[in-house]
C-alpha cells in the first residue's frame, strides 16, 4: 500500500492559483491511478482530478474543467494538482488518493481507492 502526503495548500483570493502537491512512497508509483477528492465538512468527498497510470489520461470533474490541471512525475513519485481561477466554492479539504493497476475511466468513487493523504485545506475568500 502507497503512502501519501500532501501539501501546498493554503488561504487565497477569488481568482487567485494554488499548487497542491502529493508525495507517494512505499510502492510502485507508476502503476497507480491518482487523484484528487475534496471534502467540505458534513458533506461527502467529491471527486475533483484523476491521472491514470496508463497512456497519460486525465479526468476532470465539470465543476474544475478548463480550471484545474492533474500532473504526475513518476520519477519523483508525485502527483499535482495546479488550481487556478478559484472560486470560493473550492473552499475544502483536498485529498489525494491511489488505485492501483486501474485502466477504466471512472474514478468518482472514494470506496474504489486504498491509499489517502491526510489532506491539505484550501481556503478562497471572496
Amino acid at each position: 500500500q502507497v503512502q501519501m502526503v500532501e501539501s501546498g495548500g493554503g488561504s487565497v483570493q477569488a481568482g487567485g492559483s494554488l499548487r497542491l502537491s502529493c508525495a507517494a512512497s512505499g510502492g510502485f508509483f507508476s502503476v497507480f491511478s491518482m487523484a484528487w477528492f475534496r471534502q467540505a465538512p458534513g458533506k461527502e468527498r467529491e471527486f475533483v482530478a484523476a491521472s491514470s497510470w496508463i497512456g497519460g489520461r486525465t479526468y476532470y470533474a465539470d465543476s474544475v474543467k478548463d480550471r484545474f490541471s492533474i500532473s504526475r512525475d513518476n520519477a519523483k513519485n508525485a502527483v499535482y494538482l495546479q488550481m487556478n481561477s478559484l472560486k470560493a466554492e473550492d473552499t475544502d479539504l483536498y485529498y489525494c488518493a491511489a488505485r492501483q493497476y486501474y485502466s477504466g475511466n471512472n474514478y468518482d468513487e472514494p470506496a474504489d481507492f486504498g491509499s489517502w493523504g491526510q489532506g491539505t485545506q484550501v481556503t478562497v475568500s471572496s
